[in-house]
């Protein structure tokens, strides 16, 4: 019965992450009992129970209960010969941000994700300055705050850590954390169980209310319903609500009107994708939390930048790449150099490859020595073109999969023994001549961003 039940979850979890996440974290997992709403998984290890607790035990949650089991509480346990851990994830509000409304409503905040642990760059800083307002707990000139942007920005860690400020700063007000996942299994529940009126007071009796990923409310229209009168009546009491979602109000499809309407009558607050800085930064702090779990491990000079420059969708994406390097360097004992990465990671970044094109190239370097595409490509010798067309040839030859020929014939049809002179003149040059090696620095970080 449980292998039944949690082979249909699996599937469900499956189709709503990437494969690389799932194969690390929940194909591992295997369902022992589902005993007294408590659903218990065995674990290979004590690391990989407590990441899927904090990462993704609502979405289990949420899925348990959709196919049909009465579940409030999951239990990750590594078998016995292993050193024992018990890791459990409730479907209630921790100590940091309880509300006083019922021990079964809210979701878990995560202490980790504070304002202290989140890297602040310009992509980021305005949400990040929005969040900090509303964590001080007073009232404030926009409401509600509506925090969008990708997979990986830090909507989830700035609504984390609103919460977690407001627990440490304002412990008299009640806060409510939910998913709009949990939003609606709720309100379901309160439904089938005849306890809507329970329902509706528990949640608007909040001083704040937070609703991660408002998206997923899209073309529910009974859940939209009672969320608009919920926002309703909070808003009139002067509550204050935060939402987060994947793209911004007026982008959702099947969204009602009104409540599009009302998500923006506040402030709308777009995260953009991340920068070199920022990712590199994201980097630098992480990598100091993993060396703490692996005292002895060495990350060598480099490794963090190769990974800031290749990894550039998202910051879940370069978390999870530096949890996997560790933690392999550590199972084979060696240490994290750039071909450990490498291999390592092969599969992450090679999903990470951005296409960049001649195109791309020829206009990135015109722009940066200010000189007209034409003269880039055509006959003129002139040092002040011929260095520049020099530097287009070798990015192509190292970032793209063109051939020389290829390359040439987009050069003002030159020979492809002109662009071998060309890309082996600037490898010569970036070794000695540092302006030439910035220019290559900067080129490559603009393309791929």
């Amino acid at each position: 019965m449980a292998s039944h039940v949690w082979g249909q979850v699996q599937q469900e979890l499956k189709d709503g992450m990437s494969g690389n996440s799932f194969k690390s974290w929940i194909a591992p997992l295997e369902l022992k009992t589902l005993d007294g709403q408590v659903a218990t998984f065995e674990v290979p290890t004590g690391f990989i129970g407590n990441y899927v607790n904090q990462n993704f035990g609502d979405q289990i949650l949420y899925q348990l209960n959709k196919a049909g089991q009465d579940v409030q509480r999951l239990k990750f346990a590594v078998p016995t010969g292993k050193r024992s851990v018990a890791s459990d994830t409730v479907a209630a509000p921790q100590k940091s941000a309880k509300p006083s409304m019922g021990s079964d409503m809210g979701s878990s905040i995560d202490p980790r994700y504070t304002f202290d642990s989140f890297v602040v760059g310009k992509p980021n800083e305005l949400a990040h300055a929005a969040a900090r307002r509303v964590a001080e707990g007073g009232e404030v000139s926009f409401n509600p705050l509506f925090l969008y942007g990708g997979v990986g920005l830090g909507k989830t860690h700035l609504m984390h850590a609103i919460a977690n400020e407001l627990a440490r700063a304002r412990p008299d007000l009640n806060v409510l954390y939910l998913s709009a996942e949990q939003f609606m299994y709720r309100f379901i529940t309160a439904l089938r169980d005849r306890k809507m009126m329970d329902f509706k007071s528990q949640l608007r009796s909040v001083d704040v209310l937070m609703v991660d990923d408002v998206q997923f409310m899209a073309g529910k229209d009974s859940t939209q319903e009672e969320f608009f009168h919920t926002f309703n009546a909070l808003i009139e009491a002067r509550k204050q609500i935060i939402l987060s979602g994947d793209r911004a109000p007026g982008e959702m499809k099947d969204m009602e009107d009104r409540i599009r309407s009302r998500m923006q009558c506040g402030l709308v607050v777009d995260l953009h994708p991340t920068d070199y800085e920022l990712r590199l930064g994201v980097l630098q702090s992480k990598a100091e939390i993993q060396a703490a779990s692996y005292p002895n491990q060495v990350i060598a000079p480099g490794v963090l930048e190769f990974l800031a420059h290749r990894i550039t969708t998202n910051v879940r994406v370069l978390e999870g790449a530096l949890v996997r390097l560790f933690a392999f360097a550590s199972l084979v004992d060696r240490e994290i150099t750039l071909e450990l990465t490498q291999d390592c990671l092969s599969d992450v970044l090679k999903a990470n490859d951005r296409k960049v094109t001649v195109e791309e190239i020829q206009r990135k370097v015109s722009e940066h020595y200010n000189i007209r595409l034409s003269d880039l490509i055509g006959p003129k010798r002139l040092r002040a073109y011929a260095r520049p067309r020099q530097v287009a040839m070798y990015l192509c030859k190292t970032m793209t999969s063109r051939s020389l020929p290829d390359i040439g014939r987009r050069f003002g049809k030159r020979d492809h023994t002109t662009v071998m002179h060309g890309v082996r003149r600037i490898e010569e040059l970036s070794a000695t001549d540092s302006q030439i090696a910035d220019d290559l620095e900067l080129l490559r970080r603009a393309l791929e961003e």
